[in-house]
């Protein structure tokens, strides 16, 4: 099973998301992540890693700019080809 890593929503609350593919564009990081353990199942999402150079632990945002996400799930799209991995939008 893939990576797996735990982020803090706004409230405190720890998440589980399973690391799919990540990338590297520009300069920036970008996991494609689900939030279920179960291959078959589970919602995707684009995390983009916005910490600085002084943070300890990384920092990830949800990628929610219409454009962002559409480029974004294209390059996932293709890394994950050779996976039998089916991505829908």
């Amino acid at each position: 099973m893939e990576e797996k890593i735990t982020l803090q929503t706004d409230t405190g609350e720890s998440v589980d998301f399973y690391v799919l593919e990540e990338t590297r564009i520009n300069g920036m990081n970008y996991l494609l992540v689900t939030d279920s353990d179960d291959e078959e199942d589970g919602e995707c999402y684009i995390l983009k890693d916005v910490s600085k150079a002084e943070d300890s632990d990384a920092v990830y945002e949800f990628v929610e700019n219409d454009d962002e996400m559409d480029y974004l799930f294209k390059i996932f799209t293709e890394l994950m080809e050779d996976m039998e991995v089916e991505l829908q939008k």
